[in-house]
């Protein structure tokens, strides 16, 4: 059988109007150079127990998935085991060789994936290496394992399933306690590679949450190049996920919070960027580091930081810059900023309903904190400090958009804090008589 692929060809002049090539032709592929379960051409055919031949990512997907059969004949599995299929490799790169006037590339020969041997291997090498101190050859292993990850992410998955990232933590926090600035390229090397080693195991999470590799960490987050101080918040951002005993830790190393402000104020990366936020919403998480952690975060300027965030970030930033500044909005020195930046009621209530249902929530929750908590400011003194936010939320549209929001539906507690301050900005809006009163009222009686 033949199956029919339609291609464009690249938009190039042809001199000779004769060997012009219609671009909607349609190629015909032979059906044995196609995947059975993608149907598309293959790039890497592997051959099964069972003599069916299929792209390896697919059939490697099918049994990540817990599949146990063989797709095309629906046999049990005798072995997982994937023996390259060279001569039809080679009849397609030929194929797509002699078709390249249609736009064909010749489909370049992969390479053989990582085993579990040759990571459990190397794993011992690194082992001896660091115990004897030949961090020339220490760092060659570790490029080896780098690369093996950027081959493609079946290697990654086998790397991390054989333990690398345990023996990889010892290694960094071995090498961490010696001299940091001496081995600070073999450190850096296993930072990078540490990014994607996550989760570590147990032994390998208490070797890199150490005091001894958490100094390291931090001196790369404060002194490190671009690379190294993006992969010190990468690695800390994931370390700090898995316990809050590193929050505590981490707190304690001295210029860790301004490193982590630096890298927002000035940014290298939106990953670098989300990698701080979600660091700084660990360390303002926890009851006991709050009321400490967020009047330091306040002093730097880490709210109008975020709001700043907030006026065009993506979805991703935005969504972990409001979990941040939800945080910092629980205690009375956050709320203060917060009252004092012009922008922040039209910023979130602009968030609502148009970046995602979490983004959504987290506004209402901070909105929630700010208007419910309006009144300390008049007991310091503050006589217009009542009606200044509740007005302007009342003028930038938050009483429809609220109500908007929970007619489409949204949490239990979300709902509640809606419901408070939807009653809170009606009956403010009468009080401040700024607004007609009887205006939205029907509106005002259906959520309740």
């Amino acid at each position: 059988m033949i199956v029919s692929w339609r291609l464009r060809r690249k938009s190039k002049k042809n001199k000779n109007p004769s060997q012009e090539i219609n671009s909607d032709m349609e190629i015909m592929i032979p059906r044995h150079f196609c995947c059975p379960i993608s149907l598309d051409l293959m790039k890497d055919p592997v051959t099964l127990s069972t003599g069916i031949t299929y792209d390896r990512e697919s059939i490697e997907k099918w049994i990540e998935d817990g599949n146990l059969t063989c797709p095309v004949t629906n046999q049990m599995l005798a072995s997982f085991d994937q023996i390259p299929n060279h001569s039809l490799r080679k009849m397609i790169q030929d194929w797509g060789v002699e078709n390249r006037s249609y736009g064909f590339e010749r489909i370049p020969t992969p390479r053989v994936p990582v085993t579990p041997y040759e990571v459990s291997d190397i794993c011992r090498r690194v082992k001896v290496a660091t115990q004897r101190g030949e961090q020339k050859k220490c760092q060659e292993l570790v490029r080896k394992i780098k690369n093996w990850g950027k081959e493609s992410e079946r290697n990654k998955r086998c790397v991390v399933e054989n333990g690398a990232g345990c023996v990889l933590s010892a290694c960094f926090e071995s090498l961490a306690s010696v001299a940091m600035e001496k081995d600070e390229d073999l450190l850096g090397e296993i930072l990078s590679v540490l990014v994607w080693m996550f989760p570590l195991g147990e032994e390998g999470q208490s070797r890199l949450g150490s005091i001894k590799s958490l100094n390291c960490l931090a001196w790369f987050l404060k002194r490190g190049d671009l690379s190294a101080r993006q992969n010190a918040a990468l690695v800390l951002k994931n370390l700090l996920a898995l316990d809050q005993r590193h929050v505590n830790a981490l707190v304690k190393i001295e210029g860790v919070v301004e490193a982590l402000v630096k890298l927002i104020k000035e940014p290298i990366c939106p990953t670098a960027t989300k990698a701080s936020l979600m660091a700084i919403f660990y360390m303002t998480s926890s009851s006991s580091l709050n009321e400490k952690m967020i009047p330091i975060f306040v002093e730097m300027g880490l709210v109008s930081l975020i709001i700043e965030i907030l006026v065009d970030g993506d979805k991703s930033i935005c969504e972990k810059a409001l979990g941040v500044l939800d945080h910092i909005c629980d205690c009375k020195e956050g709320r203060e900023k917060a009252y004092e930046n012009a922008l922040i009621v039209a910023v979130l209530i602009k968030k609502i309903l148009n970046v995602s249902d979490l983004a959504s929530e987290l506004s209402v929750s901070i909105l929630w904190k700010l208007f419910k908590n309006y009144g300390e400011r008049s007991e310091d003194g503050d006589d217009d400090a009542e009606g200044g936010v509740v007005v302007e939320a009342l003028q930038v549209g938050a009483f429809q958009k609220l109500l908007v929001l929970l007619q489409v539906g949204c949490g239990y507690s979300t709902k509640k804090k809606l419901k408070e301050l939807l009653k809170l900005l009606n009956l403010c809006r009468v009080k401040l008589d700024c607004f007609d009163s009887s205006a939205d009222f029907k509106y005002v009686k259906r959520p309740y």
